[in-house]
């Protein structure tokens, strides 16, 4: 009876210690309170995202046919852009467009490669000759890819040249955004995916 005593008063204060927070050595440490890095006032994610959406509502009536894209591209002082690397618009690109890679788009360069902000703008990217990789495709006789001869030059370059990006961060995605965002309000998008060497716009690249 003594002994059982004696362990009923051990268990209630071994509880009674845990229940008011007693901790031994072996007891985890709290973490610390992640540090939070003073805003940036030249970085604004608010900004970016809010500024996205206006320009994504100002692109839904924006996105051309490949035939209106063709007409639109012969009118009179219409700007066809490339915003991919030199190196892959080198190699395949739209005949008659001019190439601004996107991560040099930049106060300084705009207003000397595109210094009409009014200017009818048309832009195009990887998506529109390579399906994205992250999109399921059906079929092999419905990927735009599918069935070019291995002869063909265009669709040979393309694969190399027009790298599919993934749909969500597509370069037109970004090229319209942030033309938008710099009072570039008169721009529009090639919409549909093309097989590059059926597509009726030319294609032509800058090596030998």
């Amino acid at each position: 009876m003594k002994y059982l005593g004696l362990a009923l008063v051990f268990a209630a204060g071994f509880a009674a210690a845990h229940l008011t927070g007693f901790t031994t050595a072996a007891d985890p440490k709290p973490p610390e309170p992640s540090k939070v890095e003073p805003a940036n006032p030249n970085i604004d994610m608010g900004a970016f995202i809010a500024n996205a959406q206006t320009a994504a509502k100002h692109r839904e009536t924006r996105r051309l046919s490949e035939d209106d894209f063709l007409k639109a591209s012969q009118e009179k002082d219409v700007i066809v852009l490339d915003a991919r690397s030199k190196e892959m618009y080198d190699l395949l690109h739209i005949k008659g467009a001019i190439n601004l890679s996107f991560p040099n788009i930049d106060v300084e360069s705009l207003p000397k490669v595109l210094p009409d902000k009014k200017a009818k703008i048309l832009i195009y990217c990887n998506n529109n000759f390579t399906p994205a990789p992250d999109v399921k495709r059906p079929s092999q006789e419905v990927t735009p890819n599918g069935g070019i001869p291995v002869n063909d030059r265009n669709a040979e370059l393309a694969k190399f040249a027009m790298r599919g990006k993934g749909f969500a961060v597509s370069l037109n995605l970004s090229t319209y955004t942030t033309l938008y965002n710099y009072g570039y309000t008169n721009v529009y998008e090639l919409a549909p995916t093309l097989d590059p060497g059926k597509t009726k716009l030319t294609l032509v690249s800058n090596k030998k």
